[in-house]
Parts: structure tokens; C-alpha cells; sequence
């Protein structure tokens, strides 16, 4: 069984026990996301309440947002991006550990929103590679709860980082709007049993 050390775990050739290994390597890196401190508009109160009591993100093991990039390996962008701010993004990622991943929260990280102008990155994806998109006005807690749920299941499954191979940047999921959906309600009529 050769091994070049060099590669990591890509230089292990793929047999059975290392096929098992793979499977746990990708489960560990789903279930130990820790995500940076990265809150720079609206979405970001949305951001803290998901981290709160009520929806509990500490159930993922996410309890912690983390203030130094290099215990993070997953970036949540949570609000418009100015060009000022556009670098300082670029370099709390840099500084993130492998592999790392990121969700664009709302619609302003993702395409600028409302916010049309010279000031405002009109997408965060044009600084950093995205590997989910996080769709509303702001987007409530069960939306976020949704993309890093769908990240979750990706890293699990080693679609994602198929995916970011095929794109040659971010795997672009874009998951569905799950806050503020009334749940379809039947309504009993007179007569009807």
C-alpha cells in the first residue's frame, strides 16, 4: 500500500480501509464546522438569532462563531459588501484553514440587492468563491439553519467539493426561502367530517 505523503489523504491509494476513511474524514468535516465572525448589515441580527436560544445552532456543533479566521472553516457573509470591505473579506478567507467553505446570506451578499451602486460589491461571489446561496430580505433564521444544513449534507456526501471542481470556484447551491412559508392549513367546513 504506497502512500505519497506529500498529496494527504488524495496520496492514499483507495482500497477498503481507506475508502472507510474517506467516508469518516468527510462525516467529521460535516459535523465540526466552525464558522467566522462575519456579520456586516441586517442579515447578521439574523445571523444571532439563529445562534440564540430558539433555534440553537450549538445542536450542529456551531455554538461558537469564532473571531480568528484561522479556527474557521466556514464563512457566512450576512449583509451587503461595500468595496472598502472587499478586501478585509478577501483576507479573513485567506487566512481560514482547508477546506473552507462559504454561504452567502440574503440577497445583498449575493447579487447587491437594492443596493445598485459603485459603493457595494454586487456579489460576494465576485471575491470569494460561494459555495451556498441563502436567498430573502433579510433570510430568518430557518433559511440559514437550511443552507448550512444543505452544506452539511454536500461535505458528507463529497458532492461539494465535486461540485467546486466542476465550477472551478464555489459549488453555487442555491437552496429554497424557509422563514416566513405558512404551512398549507386545512380548514374544516360546516358539514364536512
Amino acid at each position: 500500500m504506497g502512500w505519497d505523503l506529500s498529496k494527504g489523504f488524495e496520496g492514499l491509494e483507495h482500497n477498503f480501509l481507506t475508502a472507510k476513511l474517506e467516508d469518516l474524514v468527510q462525516w467529521a468535516r460535516a459535523r465540526s464546522s466552525w464558522p467566522v465572525t462575519f456579520g456586516l448589515a441586517c442579515c447578521a441580527l439574523e445571523m444571532m438569532a439563529a445562534g440564540g436560544a430558539h433555534y440553537d445552532l450549538a445542536r450542529f456543533g456551531m455554538e461558537v462563531f469564532r473571531a480568528s479566521p484561522r479556527q474557521a472553516d466556514i464563512m457566512i457573509v450576512a449583509g451587503r459588501l461595500s468595496q472598502k470591505m472587499a478586501p478585509v473579506l478577501r483576507q479573513i478567507h485567506d487566512q481560514m484553514v482547508e477546506p473552507k467553505w462559504v454561504i452567502s446570506m440574503g440577497v445583498c451578499a449575493s447579487s447587491g440587492g437594492m443596493f445598485n451602486n459603485y459603493a457595494l460589491v454586487q456579489g460576494v461571489d465576485q471575491i470569494v468563491p460561494v459555495d451556498v446561496y441563502a436567498p430573502g430580505c433579510p433570510p430568518g433564521p430557518q433559511t440559514l439553519i437550511h443552507a448550512i444544513e444543505t452544506l452539511r449534507d454536500k461535505i458528507e456526501s463529497g458532492e461539494l467539493l465535486r461540485r467546486r471542481q466542476a465550477n472551478g470556484g464555489g459549488a453555487g447551491l442555491v437552496i429554497e426561502q424557509r422563514d416566513g412559508i405558512a404551512e398549507p392549513v386545512t380548514v374544516a367546513t360546516p358539514g364536512s367530517r
